[in-house]
């Protein structure tokens, strides 16, 4: 179908049903934990650094493998450790040599971590001001042994509730987004008085065609959830791919050098399917992951344009939503 004769969505994406969503999805739990990046990106014999939300975060697995985190300086003088190495498991502070194994030691306390084998949290109280949860808040995944994961990150001048507001919109995708879905219609969206305690049904449904090559379409019928404030779930509830989920994380990092908040999108791909063909494809995994980010990052490039256009609309008064 030619772009421009497709239906129009917009008298269906009520601004009043995207904001009430939203309002819904912050005011669930999320036990002060946030996304520190893939798993995979933190590696054995090497620190993984990030500010989140202004805190600078340290992490690194000791000999077992098992994930450890905590502030970013040095107790000593301030040290930046994501500069210092890792020996036998111990982060060893590189300007004096104070050893960290974890353990709280020379005012140095760690943080609670997780590591859920695609993604690596970090729970910081202080910073999230909720009540603390022993874990993240995941959602319900398909068998990581039975699935193609990938996880794609992209950084935007905007704050969470802009990249969350995002994927609460799903009428913008046929739209914003030709190159990849098509026929797209929301089946069922949630009331602007929805029940805030059921987060699966406090969601909108929407059946799409994934766009697969230059001509083949892959219908499908999804649900999109936010199951905490800063994450948003789209599963694939029928059709190919049935029970697959793409988890968007927002991440926030602090402000740039201009005053600007910043928000890191962390997006996890856990594919799975019933066809035969499937296991040659996860043996392929190594191959096929970049072609799974590549596709991501292009969806992310448009879809941060929307998240920080929204942010700029709303710091200048403008947003009409």
């Amino acid at each position: 179908m030619d772009w421009a004769r497709q239906r129009p969505t917009w008298r269906e994406a009520s601004p009043a049903v995207i904001a009430a969503a939203l309002k819904r999805s912050a005011a669930r739990p999320s036990g002060n934990w946030y996304v520190l990046g893939p798993s995979k990106e933190i590696r054995p014999g090497r620190p993984h650094g990030r500010t989140i939300a202004g805190t600078e975060v340290v992490a690194w697995r000791d000999t077992a493998g098992r994930l450890l985190a905590g502030p970013g300086a040095c107790p000593h003088l301030g040290a930046p450790l994501r500069e210092s190495p890792v020996h036998c498991g111990r982060l060893v502070c590189h300007w004096h040599g104070l050893a960290l194994d974890g353990r709280g030691a020379a005012g140095w306390e760690p943080y609670p971590a997780h590591d859920d084998g695609v993604l690596a949290w970090v729970r910081l109280d202080a910073v999230g001001g909720e009540e603390p949860l022993d874990r993240p808040v995941l959602p319900a995944r398909p068998p990581r042994a039975a699935s193609l994961t990938a996880v794609t990150e992209a950084e935007g001048v905007c704050e969470p509730e802009d990249v969350v507001a995002n994927r609460l919109d799903p009428w913008h995708g046929a739209w914003f987004h030709p190159y990849s879905f098509s026929d797209l219609t929301v089946v069922r969206a949630p009331g602007v008085e929805a029940d805030p305690a059921d987060a699966e049904e406090d969601g909108f449904v929407v059946e799409v065609s994934f766009k697969v090559g230059s001509r083949g379409t892959v219908p499908v019928r999804a649900a999109f959830t936010a199951p905490e404030p800063r994450t948003v779930v789209m599963r694939i509830v029928e059709g190919e791919g049935a029970t697959s989920v793409v988890e968007t994380h927002a991440t926030p990092l602090g402000a740039d050098d201009r005053g600007r908040p910043r928000t890191m999108v962390t997006e996890a791909v856990l594919a799975t399917s019933d066809r035969p063909g499937f296991a040659l494809a996860r043996a392929a995994a190594p191959l096929l992951r970049p072609l799974v980010r590549r596709a991501s990052a292009r969806l992310w490039r448009d879809d941060l344009a929307y998240a920080e256009r929204r942010w700029h609309l709303r710091g200048t008064g403008r947003f009409p939503g």
